[in-house]
């Protein structure tokens, strides 16, 4: 596995992390609330954390799918990206 590869699995783990926290705060608030706002950022933290996990096991386990450098670049962008919304989006919610 390359260098980028370990950084986009680095990144998706720390998606999950992120997303554990968001979708707690979700399900609390859902508890409490039970509005459809709620249950929509709970369904939306759910199927990201769901596309994350599946990420590092594609990552992982699949690693001849990423095959040229360009895709492997890509791929570490857009989790690289993903990463930098779900901190703002955390900060948002946690604060």
């Amino acid at each position: 596995m390359s260098l980028w590869m370990y950084g986009a699995t680095a990144f998706a783990g720390l998606n999950v992390l992120l997303l554990l926290c968001l979708t707690y705060v979700w399900v609390t608030n859902y508890r409490r609330f039970r509005t459809a706002m709620t249950l929509g950022f709970l369904c939306f933290g759910v199927v990201l954390l769901v596309e994350n996990l599946l990420a590092v096991y594609f990552f992982v386990g699949m690693v001849g799918f990423y095959t040229t450098t360009a895709a492997q670049q890509m791929v570490f962008v857009l989790r690289a990206l993903e990463f930098v919304a779900l901190c703002c989006l955390t900060w948002v919610i946690v604060r």
